[in-house]
């Protein structure tokens, strides 16, 4: 495994469980990952099952780097998921890595029969700031109807509210075994 990007999340999760402090950020690392800005999610799979044990991130950015998201989300995603107990030392080598990089959001005109959830993420958001968010290609998510769904619930909104939609794309550093 030599992805600058999976490496970063390992390295960070591993830092923060063993010393409980966050990782400073590597000086080594690919440009655009110390210049860049954007929104970031990082889950976290079972190796052998592929059954996700977390998900955080971001869907603008809201640190100075690529690589600051990425430890942030990271560390974020194994112990502060709260659909899952924090992930422990002992979990680490049966864990696989997906890091997404984020588009900018483009709001989106059309209706929602345009979409793809094969190749657009997609947000929903109401005015009253109520968001759902859903990356694309997640396994079992086959419709424009079903990203929208999915959205909704996540977020607590009726799929007939007035809403605003965004779409974005990512770009997924995976490992092998990873599902998102």
């Amino acid at each position: 495994m030599d992805n600058p990007y999976i490496r970063l999340a390992q390295q960070a999760i591993e830092h923060y469980l063993r010393t409980g402090r966050v990782l400073e950020t590597p000086t080594n690392l690919p440009k655009e990952m110390l210049s860049k800005r954007a929104g970031v999610f990082v889950s976290l799979h079972n190796k052998q099952d592929g059954t996700l044990r977390g998900c955080i991130g971001t869907f603008l950015p809201t640190k100075p780097s690529i690589a600051q998201e990425i430890i942030a989300n990271a560390i974020s995603s194994a112990v502060h998921d709260p659909r899952f107990p924090p992930v422990s030392e002992e979990e680490l080598p049966d864990l696989v890595y997906s890091v997404d990089i984020l588009s900018e959001p483009k709001k989106l005109d059309a209706k929602r029969y345009t979409l793809d959830p094969k190749n657009y993420g997609l947000i929903v958001s109401t005015p009253d700031g109520r968001r759902g968010l859903l990356l694309p290609d997640i396994p079992g998510v086959n419709t424009p109807e079903e990203q929208f769904r999915i959205c909704c619930y996540k977020a607590g909104i009726h799929p007939e509210e007035k809403v605003v939609l965004h779409i974005f794309t990512v770009t997924r550093h995976a490992e092998k075994h990873a599902q998102c």
